[in-house]
């Protein structure tokens, strides 16, 4: 019983609509892929018009002594359809009723010139119903499979399927005298008859094949559209991820899920604007979200250029990762790297409109290295990358230890003293104090990257 309601729901999967419910940036994309595939089908139509004609040029011709020769005629004529088709293509895409002339063309140029192998050779017209040209005609449907479209290919297919039903009765009402009806195979084979179960196998094979084609088109353009809608969302969701992570969920061999993660050394900074919250409180949202915008678009392509991972935004502040999400033997040096050209770039805020009301002394920044965990956290339904570990508590504990210090920039001895040993060199030895941090316990020696 389950195995009879199964047929019907595989069918019904089969020939369903799947792009009526598609955002129209979704549809634009798979337009996009459809205009690309059309112009393949013209090159390769270019490619078999110029092998025709090639084996035309070079071949015996058996025609020698006839008066009627449309075979150049024919070629040529379609080519230069198909060099007009491609270079439309090219221009804009072509539309669908364009296209389905171009089917109706292929299928009436060839059932035309098969026609006319009868009056080419002066032979009655049953002759061209042995015509192996007629292969030619899968060719033609089989072709129309690159447009994902499984419309084009039945197009194909039912115009392939009336032409033959076509030529077929002009033979038999040709000479009312002699229709040339025969039901001995032999007879068949062996001379002008027509058998008429010949006949129809060729069209039966023809809805055959055009049917078992469009099928598969219709589950490829399922995957097509699954696969272009869930590029696009990934896309989409690479804006709310960095660059690295998304490409981390893209290539695990399962399902992320919470509680899933690895641990790496890595460097924390955090970087914040001092005063922000009294400031933001004093203006319309649109202007903090305006400065929120240039703030970040300024600092993240710093972050990313020195190897480091964006985490999260937190408010006017920013959490990211280096060595943590891809292993990194320099992510101390590289951090600290990445407060350099913050603070080289803060002080050239004063020309930008939206950041002029940001004091570049209030941009403060710390970093610390240490043992971290990064992986999956949250529900089933909503999950965070991010990493967690005594490195991500000192060095947010640091950021707010700046104002205390007065310095716009700190780290630790021990994060200091790996990324001299990782390869930084910096420009001034910069002082340490030692002092207690709030909520570490004992008291630490703080390297001073930038003072206020």
């Amino acid at each position: 019983m389950k195995q009879a309601l199964a047929l019907p729901a595989v069918i019904r999967d089969a020939l369903r609509a799947d792009e009526a419910q598609l955002p129209v940036r979704v549809l634009k994309t798979i337009a996009r892929q459809e205009n690309s595939s059309e112009v393949l089908v013209k090159l390769i139509q270019l490619t078999v018009v110029s092998i025709w004609g090639a084996l035309y040029l070079v071949s015996p011709k058996t025609d020698v002594g006839t008066q009627f020769s449309p075979v150049p005629f024919a070629l040529a004529g379609y080519m230069v359809l198909n060099i007009i088709g491609l270079m439309w293509a090219l221009k804009r895409g072509l539309p669908n009723w364009v296209v389905y002339f171009s089917i109706f063309i292929d299928i009436a140029m060839l059932m035309v010139l098969i026609w006319s192998f009868h009056i080419q050779y002066e032979q009655p017209p049953s002759f061209y119903l042995k015509a192996p040209t007629l292969l030619y005609i899968f060719i033609f449907i089989a072709l129309r499979a690159l447009r994902f479209q499984a419309r084009f290919v039945i197009a194909a297919g039912l115009s392939a399927a009336v032409g033959w039903i076509l030529l077929t009765l002009y033979v038999v009402v040709s000479n009312p005298k002699d229709t040339m009806i025969t039901r001995n195979y032999v007879d068949y084979m062996t001379s002008n008859s027509v058998l008429v179960g010949a006949e129809v196998d060729k069209i039966i094979s023809i809805l055959l094949v055009t049917i078992i084609i469009a099928l598969a088109l219709k589950r490829a353009n399922s995957l097509l559209v699954q696969s272009v809608t869930e590029q696009t969302a990934a896309q989409d969701l690479s804006r709310f991820f960095d660059d690295s992570v998304a490409e981390q969920i893209r290539s695990a061999d399962h399902v992320v899920r919470s509680g899933e993660g690895i641990r790496r050394e890595a460097a924390i900074l955090f970087v914040d604007i001092r005063g922000f919250t009294p400031l933001a409180a004093q203006l319309d949202a649109s202007e903090v979200l305006a400065i929120l915008s240039a703030y970040e678009k300024r600092i993240v392509p710093i972050i990313q250029r020195n190897g480091g991972t964006i985490d999260k935004f937190l408010g006017d502040g920013i959490m990211a990762t280096f060595g943590a999400v891809t292993e990194s033997s320099t992510h101390a040096a590289d951090a600290i790297r990445a407060i350099d050209e913050i603070m080289v770039e803060v002080e050239t805020w004063r020309q930008v409109p939206e950041l002029q009301r940001i004091d570049p002394c209030s941009v403060n920044a710390s970093v610390a290295a240490g043992p971290v965990v990064f992986g999956a956290l949250g529900g089933e339904n909503r999950l965070e990358y991010t990493a967690i570990g005594a490195a991500v508590n000192l060095a947010a504990k640091l950021e707010k230890h700046n104002k205390t210090v007065r310095s716009r920039a700190l780290t630790d001895r021990a994060t200091w003293q790996r990324a001299a040993e990782q390869g930084y060199a910096p420009a001034n030895r910069p002082p340490v104090v030692n002092m207690p941090v709030a909520a570490v316990g004992d008291n630490l020696d703080l390297v001073v990257l930038y003072a206020a």
